[in-house]
């Protein structure tokens, strides 16, 4: 009887795997994918839109927005906390250039993440680094605009996320144009030396033309990441620098047990408590 039954899932295995090949890829419920070209470039990219589950009730409510960056990486992971935690937030992931190839799509992060040219010629005609401030001017002009004036968007109520390379990204913001955003989540970022050094510079070369700063700061570390700490206690120190102007630093955040990969999510869950309790306050 067990010989037959199994001759039977051989001979039904074949069906399903044909049925499996005409199946329906799975779409993300109140989620849009915007195509945006960056002004003045050929650079196009998409945005990754997910709507508040009663967005399209309450039509005078306006919604606090997550602009993330590393777009196809982290929609998944912070829609479905969100979801949970904060569902009364706009999700807007940004995604890579698109019109670079397949295989070299995730280029222009390193090209739009990082604030310094590569010192190696090699490296920096391959990747054409430390063209931050063009991308922080294309989010900050074009792509924020477009979504205030297309969704219900509350300009009072931004948050940046990034992490890795899109957390040391974030990391200038704060003390660059810190009204930017309201709160800034900033998670395992990757400081090079000359990377730390530019943001300790920074921070003093603007510090006097910004008195008032009204930002929050959660920055996460894994504990795993044990070459990464210095550099980030170094950039916690920087931040502490700016806490009486009123910049709100939380503690830094440390994911046990986690290396860079497995400090992602529960950056993503602990970051997002962390926003939800803010607006609860």
């Amino acid at each position: 009887m067990k010989k037959l039954a199994a001759l039977a899932c051989l001979l039904m295995a074949p069906a399903i795997s044909a049925q499996a090949s005409e199946f329906e890829p799975y779409e993300m419920a109140r989620s849009e994918v915007v195509p945006i070209t960056e002004e003045g470039t050929d650079r196009r990219y998409e945005l990754y839109i997910k709507l508040p589950e009663d967005y399209a009730e309450n039509t005078d409510k306006r919604y606090p927005v997550i602009y993330a960056t590393d777009g196809a990486i982290h929609m998944d992971t912070l829609s479905g906390t969100t979801e949970f935690l904060l569902p009364n937030v706009i999700l807007v992931c940004i995604s890579y250039q698109l019109n670079l190839g397949a295989e070299e799509a995730h280029f222009s992060r390193f090209r739009d993440y990082t604030t310094l040219p590569s010192e190696n010629p090699e490296i920096q005609a391959r990747y054409q680094l430390g063209q931050a401030d063009n991308h922080f001017a294309f989010i900050r002009d074009e792509i924020i605009p477009y979504v205030e004036k297309s969704y219900r968007a509350d300009p009072n109520e931004r948050t940046y996320f990034g992490y890795s390379l899109g957390g040391s990204f974030g990391a200038y913001m704060p003390l660059s144009e810190p009204e930017t955003f309201k709160n800034y989540v900033l998670g395992s970022p990757s400081f090079g030396e000359r990377t730390a050094q530019f943001i300790d510079d920074l921070e003093a070369s603007t510090r006097n033309a910004q008195r008032d700063i009204k930002a929050n700061v959660f920055v996460s570390l894994g504990e795993a990441e044990e070459g990464a700490k210095d550099s980030v206690d170094d950039f916690v120190a920087v931040l502490k620098r700016r806490t009486g102007t009123g910049l709100a630093l939380r503690d830094l955040e440390i994911i046990e047990g986690a290396n860079h990969s497995g400090a992602f999510p529960e950056t993503a869950l602990r970051s997002v408590k962390w926003l939800s309790q803010l607006q609860k306050d």
